[in-house]
C-alpha cells in the first residue's frame, strides 16, 4: 500500500516545533500570536512549494488545495495550529502536518484523484487567547454569532477583530467552507488521553464526540473570624461545597464506567486564612457518549438541597453538548484501512471537543486518533512516537483516497 515517508513527518514535526518553543520541550503558541503566525507562514510556504492553491476566510481559516476536477466538491483534511499555554507538539498541529504529508504523498507520487483535496488549518480551536473554544469553525457552522466573537478580548484586552485583521490572514466570507464546495471531513488528532496506549493500539477509529454538561455551583454563607467563631455557630461556605463535592463522586461513581467529571475550577471567598469562608464556587464537567447517562448526573445534580451546613446553596448549567456521531462510511474507512496496514485499531468515542463536532453538521466528517504517550496533553510532556505519527498519515492518506474513489 502507499505510505507517507517517515523522514518528511519527523522534518514537519521538528520544524513546527519551533514555533512557540518553551525551552522545556513544548511550546505556547496561541491563536494569531506572533508563533502562530510563523507556523501559518511556514505552512503555506510548503503548500506553495507543493503547487496548491490557498484561500483564506473571514475568520482566518486556511484552506489550501491541490487541484482536481472544479465540478465536484473538495475533500477536506486537517486541524489546527494553536496551542494552549505551555502545551505539547502535537495537539491540533499533527492532524494539520500529517494531512500536510497526505497531500504531499499525493503529489510527489503522482496520486490519481478526481476531487480537488484541500489541508485546512482552522482558527483558534484552543480558545486559550480569545474565548471560546473552536471559535471559527463555530461561526462558520452557525454555532456563535461572529459579532460577539469579534469583540472577545484576550488578558491584555486586545480583542479578536484587532488580531484578525493584523495578522494579515483575513479573507473573504465567500471562501468559507460550504456544503456546496466540500463533501467530506477528516481531521487526526492525538488521543490526550491514556486509552490507546494501554490497550496497545495504535489507531483510534472515532464513532463520536461525547456529549456533556458542565454546571457551576455556589454556597454562600458567612464570613467570620476562625479564631473565635464555635464550630456550631459557623456557615462555613467551602465545606458546604466538600460535602456537595463528596456526594456528586459517590453518586456519580455508581453510573456507567465510561462516565468522566471532573471539579475543574474553585473560587473561594475572601481566601484568607484567618476567616471563615463565605462564598464558594466550584464547576462540575462530565461526559459521556450515552446521552441517558448524561440525563442521570443531570438528575443527580438537581438532587443536592438549597441549604447544607446553613450555607445557601444553587447551581446552574454554564453549557453543555450533545454527542455527535460521525459518518459511519467513512468511520468504516478508517477501519478498513488501520487493518489493511496490519495496524492495531479500536473503536472508540473522543472526550475533549474538535473542530471535526462542529463541521459534521455540515459536511459528512470523521476522525482519527493516535496515541498520546502517558496520556499527557495540553502540556510539556505531550508526545506521540514518530511511529504512531506516521502510522496515522498512512491511514488518513488512503482514508481520504477511498472518500475520493468512493
Amino acid at each position: 500500500m502507499l505510505t507517507c515517508s517517515k523522514d518528511r513527518m519527523e522534518d514537519k514535526i521538528t520544524t513546527f516545533s519551533k514555533f512557540g518553543d518553551t525551552g522545556k520541550g513544548g511550546i505556547t503558541r496561541l491563536s494569531l500570536s506572533p508563533a502562530d503566525l510563523d507556523a501559518r507562514e511556514e505552512f503555506c510556504k510548503r503548500c506553495i512549494a507543493l503547487g496548491m492553491d490557498i484561500k483564506t476566510d473571514d475568520m482566518a481559516n486556511i484552506y489550501a488545495t491541490i487541484p482536481g476536477d472544479e465540478s465536484v466538491p473538495a475533500i477536506m483534511m486537517g486541524s489546527h495550529i494553536d496551542s494552549v499555554k505551555q502545551g505539547g507538539n502535537y495537539d491540533g498541529i499533527l492532524g494539520v502536518l500529517t494531512a500536510l504529508e497526505a497531500a504531499e504523498t499525493i503529489v510527489i507520487e503522482k496520486v490519481a484523484h478526481k476531487h480537488p483535496i484541500t489541508v485546512v488549518v482552522w482558527t483558534n480551536e484552543e480558545g486559550a487567547r480569545f474565548d471560546p473554544a473552536m471559535m471559527s469553525s463555530g461561526v462558520i457552522t452557525g454555532k456563535f454569532n461572529k459579532d460577539v466573537m469579534l469583540e472577545s478580548k484576550d488578558r491584555e484586552g486586545v480583542t479578536f477583530k484587532e488580531s484578525l485583521e493584523a495578522s494579515g490572514y483575513m479573507g473573504e466570507v465567500e471562501n468559507r467552507m460550504t456544503a456546496e464546495k466540500y463533501m467530506a471531513l477528516v481531521e487526526l488528532h492525538v488521543e490526550q488521553g491514556p486509552v490507546l496506549e494501554n490497550e496497545k493500539k495504535d489507531i483510534g477509529i472515532l464513532e463520536g464526540v461525547c456529549g456533556m454538561v458542565n454546571y457551576e455551583f455556589s454556597f454562600i454563607g458567612q464570613a467570620d473570624h476562625a479564631g473565635t467563631t464555635p464550630m456550631k455557630y459557623r456557615k462555613d461556605a467551602l465545606y458546604a461545597a466538600v460535602k456537595v463535592i463528596q456526594y456528586i463522586h459517590d453518586e456519580l461513581d455508581k453510573l456507567d464506567s465510561k462516565l468522566v467529571y471532573t471539579t475543574g475550577r474553585m473560587i473561594v471567598s475572601p481566601n484568607i486564612h484567618t476567616v471563615i469562608p463565605d462564598n464558594v464556587k466550584f464547576t462540575l464537567d462530565a461526559r459521556h457518549q450515552d446521552p441517558n447517562v448524561i440525563k442521570q448526573v443531570v438528575e443527580i445534580i438537581k438532587k443536592v438541597p438549597s441549604e447544607i451546613e446553613k450555607c445557601e446553596t444553587s447551581y446552574k448549567e454554564l453549557w453543555s453538548r450533545k454527542t455527535v456521531q460521525f459518518y459511519p462510511k467513512f468511520v468504516d474507512y478508517v477501519e478498513k484501512n488501520a487493518k489493511e496496514y496490519g495496524y492495531s485499531a479500536m473503536r472508540m468515542y473522543s472526550g475533549p471537543g474538535h473542530d471535526a463536532q462542529f463541521i459534521t453538521d455540515i459536511i459528512p466528517t470523521t476522525m482519527i486518533f493516535v496515541p498520546s504517550e502517558n496520556g499527557h496533553s495540553h502540556c510539556e510532556k505531550e508526545f506521540t512516537p514518530l511511529d504512531n505519527c506516521l502510522k496515522g498519515a498512512n491511514v488518513l492518506l488512503q482514508t481520504i483516497l477511498d472518500i475520493d474513489k468512493n
